[in-house]
């Protein structure tokens, strides 16, 4: 009773395992590429956006030490000859349209972008979903821990500094560090950066997974022009860009661990395994598609 006899595609009979198994099966099978569920999936990614948000905001804010790591941040730069983000803003704001445009892109890219990598991944490349969503998260989880550790002032907020807050500025609806809406987010968690961050998963992920040419050069040139708008609209330094990059990487690394692979080196697909009747093996026989996947799955 310990084993069950399937039998095979070409017909010879071969012993499959015992249905119970021990606590290296049981993370083997917790690993293995499945086909996500939509409504847990969204369910999951509401539910840890909202606790991303409830976190974040919680931090406390501490303007002081806020405002003197910004100097710090802005000190360092300069001393290394790329403290460009005031010339970057200022040059940007004097074209209207172009930084109207920033202050949207600031404001919706950010969640449009992500979840539409999301929901790509979740369509046409299931059994790489979750190894990637998995990144996302944990990049996300880790960048509280900054938010925490080192209370950051965007560069629109720092003192002596002529920076301009392009959302104040041009009365355009945009980051909810602005405006009206500046309660209700935290102003001073801007270390990492997770418009970087964010953007540079889905970018990564499209050039990784994409097959079209045009696809895998858009990928690219998402994260960077993020970069450009995060620093024109003053609402990060680039070395906020850097600790998002960071971040990300130790997604990366959370996600290897666990499934053994980057996405990349997972299957596109997930396989379905046919349904086997209660009591023993199932007697229907295979069909040619069947077979025909079986066969390609056994020669890679």
């Amino acid at each position: 009773m310990g084993e069950a006899t399937v039998k095979s595609l070409e017909g010879r009979t071969a012993a499959s395992p015992s249905p119970m198994l021990d606590g290296d099966g049981v993370r083997a099978r917790l690993r293995m590429p499945r086909r996500p569920r939509i409504w847990f999936e969204i369910l999951l990614i509401g539910v840890s956006y909202w606790t991303y948000s409830l976190i974040r905001n919680a931090v406390p804010e501490q303007k002081a030490q806020a405002l003197k790591n910004a100097d710090w941040i802005w000190d360092v730069e300069a001393s290394l000859g790329l403290a460009f983000e005031q010339t970057v803003n200022h040059a940007v704001n004097s074209v209207t349209w172009l930084i109207v445009s920033m202050n949207y892109y600031y404001a919706t890219l950010h969640f449009v972008v992500t979840i539409g990598v999301l929901v790509w991944l979740y369509r046409w490349q299931p059994g790489r979903y979750a190894a990637s969503r998995t990144v996302l998260f944990a990049t996300t989880g880790v960048a509280l821990v900054g938010y925490y550790l080192y209370p950051l002032a965007p560069p629109r907020l720092m003192n002596g500094q002529s920076f301009i807050d392009t959302v104040l500025v041009h009365h355009t609806w945009g980051s909810m560090a602005s405006g009206n809406l500046k309660h209700m987010s935290n102003q001073y968690a801007a270390m990492p950066s997770m418009h970087i961050g964010w953007s540079l998963w889905c970018g990564l992920t499209i050039f990784a997974l994409a097959s079209a040419p045009w696809a895998k050069i858009l990928g690219l040139l998402y994260p960077a022009a993020t970069l450009v708008v995060i620093v024109a609209t003053a609402n990060h330094f680039w070395l906020d860009a850097v600790g998002g990059m960071i971040c990300l990487a130790f997604g990366f690394a959370v996600s290897y661990f666990w499934y053994g692979s980057l996405p990349k080196g997972l299957p596109k697909l997930v396989e379905t395994p046919a349904p086997v009747a209660r009591g023993g093996p199932s007697s229907r026989p295979a069909t040619a598609d069947e077979e025909e996947q079986e066969k390609e799955r056994l020669s890679r």
